[in-house]
C-alpha cells in the first residue's frame, strides 16, 4: 500500500446457523461495515468505542496475524472503522473485523486479495466457518471444514424474503454460548437436523415460507441458547403473532431474527417487536449478493464474484 493511498473495505453483516445449520449455515445481509487503511508512522484507531482504540483492537490483531500467515512485515496503519452493526453480538460485528483485517494484509502481499485463501485465515482465526464464508462471499452459504481447508457453497436467497435483526442492549458471551451446547446428541436428534439443514436451504432459496415454518426448529443449540437471552421467548412470540415464518438467534445471540415471506409481515413484526421493550435495536434486513468489497482511492475494486464458488 503505497503511502497515501486509501484501501476501503466493505464488510457485511452477517448471520449464522439460521436455526438448524448449527456452525455451517451463514447468511450476508445489506447492513455494511467499511474500513479505512492507510499508512500511518504509528497505530490510530478512530471510528469506534475508545476500548477498542489499541493494539488489540481486532482489525488491528487481524491484519497482524495475515501478514505472519502471508510472510508480510506488517506496518502501522490509521484505521477508520465505520460499522453500524449493532456489538451486542450474533450479526457478525466481529467476522468484519477479521476479514477487513485479512483483506489488508492480503491487498499488500504478492499474491493479492484471494477470498478461497482468505476464508482459510479466517476460518483458523475464528474457529468455524458460518460467520466469515458469508462475509467474504456474500449470499446464503454452507461451509465445512476438510483437512484445514474450508470448502463452501453458495445460494441466492429469494426475493421477497425479509430479515428482522432484533438486538437487545445486553450482550451474550460467544464463550458461555459455547459452553451451553451439549457435546453429543442422540442419533435421532442428528438426524431431526440433517433433514431439516436441507430444508431450510432450499427454503430459503426458493421463498417458500410454508417449507421454512415447518422446517426452521432447532433441537441442536438453540433450546439452550435462548436462556442466555431473557427477552428471548416473549420476542418469539410476538413475532409468530405478526405471522413471521421463523424465528432464530443469530449466531450466539444476543442477536435474534425474525424471517418473513413479505416486508408487510417484517413491518408488523418490528412494530410488535417495539412493545416489548423500547430499547432495542431493530432493523429489517435484506440479503447482501455482494460479499467483501475492496476499493483503492483511485476507484479500482474488487470482490468475490458468484461463480468463484
Amino acid at each position: 500500500m503505497l503511502d497515501n493511498t486509501i484501501l476501503t473495505i466493505s464488510v457485511p453483516a452477517t448471520s449464522a446457523n439460521i436455526g438448524v445449520g448449527y456452525d455451517t449455515l451463514g447468511l450476508a445481509f445489506n447492513l455494511r461495515a467499511k474500513i479505512a487503511f492507510r499508512e500511518s508512522p504509528a497505530l490510530i484507531i478512530d471510528g469506534c468505542p475508545e476500548q477498542f482504540r489499541n493494539e488489540n483492537n481486532l482489525v488491528w490483531t487481524s491484519y497482524v496475524r495475515a501478514c505472519e500467515k502471508l510472510g508480510e512485515e506488517p506496518t502501522p496503519k490509521h484505521i477508520t472503522i465505520n460499522s453500524p452493526i449493532p456489538l451486542s453480538g450474533g450479526l457478525g460485528s466481529s467476522s468484519t473485523c477479521v476479514v477487513a483485517g485479512i483483506a489488508a494484509a492480503m491487498t499488500e502481499s504478492h499474491g493479492g486479495w484471494d477470498p478461497e485463501r482468505a476464508l482459510d485465515f479466517a476460518c483458523n482465526f475464528e474457529g468455524h466457518p458460518d460467520n466469515v464464508a458469508p462475509a467474504i462471499y456474500g449470499g446464503l452459504t454452507s461451509s465445512f471444514v476438510d483437512g484445514g481447508h474450508t470448502v463452501c457453497t453458495r445460494r441466492l436467497v429469494a426475493r421477497g424474503l425479509s430479515f428482522v435483526a432484533i438486538a437487545p442492549p445486553y450482550t451474550v458471551n460467544t464463550e458461555d454460548a459455547r459452553k451451553v451446547v451439549p457435546q453429543e446428541v442422540s442419533l435421532e436428534t442428528a438426524v431431526y437436523q440433517m433433514g431439516r439443514t436441507v430444508a431450510v436451504t432450499h427454503a430459503l432459496e426458493t421463498g417458500n415460507g410454508g417449507l421454512l415454518m415447518a422446517a426452521c426448529n432447532d433441537k441442536l443449540h438453540e433450546p439452550y441458547r435462548k436462556e442466555l437471552i431473557p427477552d428471548y421467548e416473549e420476542l418469539k412470540q410476538v413475532s409468530k403473532l405478526a405471522r413471521a415464518c421463523a424465528f432464530v438467534i443469530s449466531g450466539s445471540g444476543a442477536t435474534m431474527i425474525a424471517i418473513c415471506d413479505s416486508p408487510v409481515t417484517a413491518r408488523a413484526v418490528a412494530e410488535n417487536a417495539k412493545q416489548v421493550r423500547g430499547d432495542l435495536w431493530i432493523q429489517i434486513l435484506e440479503p447482501a449478493l455482494l460479499g467483501t468489497v475492496l476499493t483503492l482511492d483511485d476507484g479500482q475494486q474488487h470482490h468475490s464474484t458468484f461463480d468463484e464458488i
